[in-house]
């Protein structure tokens, strides 16, 4: 992203006008045998016809036969050739000389629709369709007649007539044979022979027509049917077509001939023929026929040698984490513009829906229909469908995931399950909005596992102090590692008096509390509750703030607390310095910061979540150039998109000379250019 280069202003706007009057009637000659420098109007034309349906034009122009590049012999020797010594009026050159020249058209192409013929006059552009594109080439039937002279004379010449010694010829029998009817295929090769096409070519009567020169007076009159005749806007409807219609209009896309393919069953998939496509296709055939998968299967279906490598790179672009597994994506599964076989229901509403049951998945083991289906209001046949994909029913404990967790994979790939946790907190936030509800509405306690139906509280009570017991153990190894025993208390989970609650008595369970794919959320998305005494940044916040504000200068809310994730994510094991950070306390460590809010105006009908509406831009860092982004800034408190021109008047109105470099630093540092305008990084539409 260099300057200016990005921008595309309008010069100039001309009127086009479609002239019909010359319509069916224009072609353009091409002579393709002499350069363009050359032209044939001085020449005098001696006759021209021209056969209209055939396209078939045919000009006679007269040679110079007086000029230093004519040679006199050769000219005459071949008039001798084609008419011999007799004169006839049906001679080809009557002064015994080769002074004319026969020009034949031949069809450049068949199609001319998208060729015109344009004239430009007092800035209007005037187009007309070009009824025919003919390249004109010499014609040198006269050979042929000297060569059937030649054969003439040769036949003359030989001995006596033999005609007259012959005996009167014998009379011989005959067969009379009836044409079978013809086949369409037949008759499809019959007109496309040649003799077919030469028999229908010379079947139309050739039209005689007068030729004028370029400078004639009658030219002159034709040649104003070029210009539209009447030009009044409400006869001529103006051009509505998108860029991409009439592009396609211009260049229509060429019909490929589509291989037909064997029709088998939809559900039975060749292993033989998967494996001839290509690895990302075979990828996505596997996944969108199984639904959920560990990796280890998926590598155990592809062929033997295939990159583990590349199989990761194409499996993250048909299907997401859960839980340690892999599942097709929803939109491979709904594709766009279809619809459910059960309900009707759009595949956008589908896709929303089933998103939802799988998040509800990284969060716990089990769900309950009712509740899936209280929230995302789905028929009841399209919740069951998003269930049996991934879950099976198990009594008294609902929908339970259908494979266990696999903790392999995430320990060995835990740059994949990182990026995976931070694309479902995106998945997250757009599900908030849609369906209304809040992640604390769902914060899962351990899976719940069948209890019998009347558990005593005795019972109860060993029950609890046996995970109390199971969680402080892994809590005192995780203690050891980093701080003295000293200096933390380990609090016991309380015992719920709730007689109707089940209560997990097994530890098999994967899914820890509050976290996504194993990984613990790194945002409270509450703001008072932060977890902190004092709801006061620290300053490991501050300068995780300083320090990011310095290397992107703006970033959208949602865009930073992506990269304190990744921050949260990059740190040790068990270390960490934010027990529970708030949105609210973000946007405060990034007020704190010398960063403001950016108001920036967006429109009316954008679909940016609240997240990616808020952009903050560093203000203060003590450089001189902190005035021009200011500047820089206050321009987009008016406008959410701004021309360079723009920038460059105000930079020059407020501080007397802007030179293109500044304006091309600040340009690089705060913002991106899309369609030939600029936006803050984070707010181009998508």
């Amino acid at each position: 992203m260099a300057s200016g280069d990005d921008d595309d202003p309008i010069i100039e706007e001309i009127d086009v006008y479609l002239a019909k009057s010359l319509a069916d009637k224009l072609y353009l000659f091409q002579y393709p045998v002499r350069p363009s420098n050359m032209t044939y109007d001085d020449v005098n034309h001696l006759s021209a016809r021209i056969k209209p349906k055939q396209q078939k034009v045919e000009l006679e122009m007269a040679m110079d036969t007086n000029s230093p590049n004519y040679c006199r012999s050769k000219g005459e020797q071949i008039a001798l050739n084609v008419d011999g010594t007799t004169y006839e009026e049906t001679n080809t050159y009557s002064a015994k000389i080769m002074d004319k020249q026969t020009f034949t058209s031949i069809q450049a192409t068949t199609n001319t629709s998208r060729y015109a013929a344009a004239v430009f006059r007092k800035g209007e552009l005037h187009i007309t369709p070009l009824s025919g594109i003919l390249q004109m080439r010499p014609s040198f039937t006269y050979l042929d007649k000297a060569d059937t002279k030649t054969r003439e004379r040769e036949a003359a010449n030989e001995g006596g007539d033999s005609s007259q010694d012959e005996a009167e010829e014998d009379v011989k029998a005959i067969t009379v044979r009836f044409a079978r009817p013809e086949s369409e295929q037949a008759r499809q090769r019959r007109i496309q022979s040649y003799d077919f096409l030469q028999r229908k070519q010379a079947e139309e009567p050739w039209a005689h027509l007068h030729y004028h020169g370029v400078k004639d007076g009658h030219s002159e009159h034709e040649r104003q049917y070029l210009f539209c005749q009447s030009v009044d806007a409400s006869e001529n409807s103006e051009l509505v077509k998108t860029p991409k219609e009439y592009l396609a209009m211009l260049m229509p896309p060429i019909a490929e001939e589509k291989l037909v393919k064997p029709v088998g069953p939809s559900n039975v998939l060749s292993m033989a023929q998967l494996r001839t496509l290509p690895l990302g296709e075979q990828v996505k055939t596997l996944m969108k026929n199984v639904k959920v998968m560990p990796f280890a299967n998926l590598m155990g279906l592809l062929a033997s040698g295939t990159d583990s490598t590349a199989a990761l790179r194409c499996i993250q672009q048909v299907a997401l984490l859960v839980q340690g597994n892999w599942v097709v994506k929803s939109d491979v599964l709904y594709p766009k513009n279809t619809c459910s076989p059960h309900s009707g229901v759009p595949a956008e509403v589908l896709c929303r829906g089933r998103d939802f049951v799988m998040w509800r998945f990284t969060l716990e083991r089990s769900v309950l229909r009712k509740e899936i289906a209280s929230i995302i209001k789905l028929p009841p046949e399209d919740v069951k469908e998003f269930l049996e994909h991934v879950a099976v029913p198990r009594v008294n404990r609902g929908w339970e995931f259908l494979l266990p967790t696999d903790v392999e994979f995430v320990k060995k790939h835990t740059d994949i399950a990182h990026r995976q946790h931070m694309l479902w907190l995106g998945i997250q936030s757009k599900l908030e909005k849609v369906f209304n509800f809040s992640k604390e509405d769902f914060m899962p306690n351990n899976s719940p596992q069948p209890d019998p139906v009347h558990v005593t509280g005795e019972q109860r009570l060993k029950n609890a102090q046996d995970r109390a017991q199971v969680n402080k153990s892994s809590m005192q190894k995780d203690l050891n590692t980093r701080r003295s025993e000293s200096s933390i208390q380990v609090k016991q989970e309380p015992v719920s008096d709730r007689e109707d609650e089940p209560m997990d008595t097994s530890s098999s369970s994967s899914a820890i509390n509050g976290s996504v794919n194993g990984y613990p959320s790194a945002f409270d998305h509450t703001n008072g509750n932060t977890g902190s005494p004092a709801n006061v940044p620290s300053v490991e916040l501050k300068e995780f703030v300083k320090k990011t504000f310095k290397k992107h200068f703006v970033l959208t809310l949602n865009e930073f607390k992506r990269l304190f994730g990744l921050h949260i994510a990059s740190m040790p094991s068990g270390h960490s310095i934010y027990p529970s950070i708030s949105d609210h306390m973000l946007q405060d460590a990034i007020l704190l910061c010398q960063c403001k809010q950016i108001m920036v105006p967006f429109p009316a009908q954008t679909t940016a979540a609240t997240d990616e509406q808020k952009v903050f831009g560093l203000w203060e860092t003590g450089e001189e150039f902190d005035t021009q982004r200011r500047l820089l800034y206050e321009l987009f408190n008016k406008n959410y998109r701004i021309r360079r021109t723009m920038i460059q008047a105000k930079l020059t109105q407020e501080l007397g000379d802007a030179c293109k470099a500044d304006v091309d630093r600040m340009l690089n540092e705060c913002c991106i250019s899309h369609a030939g305008m600029w936006y803050l990084k984070g707010t181009v539409p998508s």
